[in-house]
């Protein structure tokens, strides 16, 4: 299974680079997993769009989802063959408004994944966790079927206990670290000591850093991560088109 990073920042793009949106792959099946601004022009640097077998959205908020309405465009209008007829696009359904505009006729359909049960998408399995968020988010944690490699991604998501049994051994911890240490007031998203207490709490193999603040050194935020984590844990902070081995 490998893990292409297409977007990595927080609320909004910066310096060139898109908001969260990556792709998850195992053989021939692409799985989009969250849509966010800039997804597409990333995307297109990997596989056509139109390869895509499924999209898969933690939540609705719009850095997590900015291009999915170019995608459905895309999906209607563009010539070439396509992985599927129609695009199936997972989402919950505990925002009803933001469920039904899945659905694009004769381009997309929106599929309702249940939270408390597992969701068996081609090659992979996937399992939640609801998080602590503004509005409804489910973390998925993706298991490869075939080799039982493991990706837990938090999503957007305050700390809460939950989270370590939830990544507990997970080959990769792709942790949303909005914040730096020293971050004071409301956190709606974890901190990097956070991040790095979830990942050795959890004895988790590798912790990358995701949805990162647009301000600030990202290598400070490493550091910071990094010591939280344990020197047995690598700790990184993802970069725009890297490929990551899980």
């Amino acid at each position: 299974m490998k893990l292409t990073v297409l977007g990595c920042y927080g609320g909004y793009p910066h310096n060139g680079i898109g908001t969260s949106s990556y792709l998850i792959t195992s053989g021939e099946f692409h799985l989009l997993l969250d849509c966010g601004s800039g997804a597409l022009l990333a995307l297109e640097k990997q596989l056509s769009p139109l390869q895509l077998n499924a999209v898969l959205l933690t939540h609705y908020h719009h850095d997590h989802t900015a291009d999915l309405g170019v995608l459905q465009y895309e999906w209607q209008l563009a010539p070439g063959a396509k992985a599927e007829p129609i695009l199936p696009i997972y989402g919950h359904t505990a925002d009803p408004l933001n469920f039904g505009s899945l659905t694009w006729p004769n381009s997309t359909v929106g599929r309702a994944y249940n939270p408390a049960e597992t969701l068996k998408l081609g090659p992979l399995s996937i399992d939640f966790i609801p998080t602590h968020h503004p509005v409804p988010a489910y973390a998925p944690r993706i298991t490869e079927t075939a080799t039982g490699a493991s990706l837990a991604f938090t999503a957007d998501t305050a700390a809460f206990s939950g989270l370590t049994d939830w990544a507990r051994h997970a080959d990769v911890l792709l942790a949303d670290t909005n914040f730096y240490a020293d971050h004071q007031g409301t956190a709606w998203h974890l901190t990097s000591t956070q991040a790095g207490e979830l990942a050795q709490q959890a004895q988790v193999k590798r912790l990358l850093l995701t949805h990162l603040p647009q301000t600030g050194d990202l290598n400070q935020l490493a550091t910071e991560a990094q010591s939280a984590a344990g020197s047995a844990i690598p700790v990184e902070v993802v970069k725009p088109q890297a490929i990551y081995e899980i």
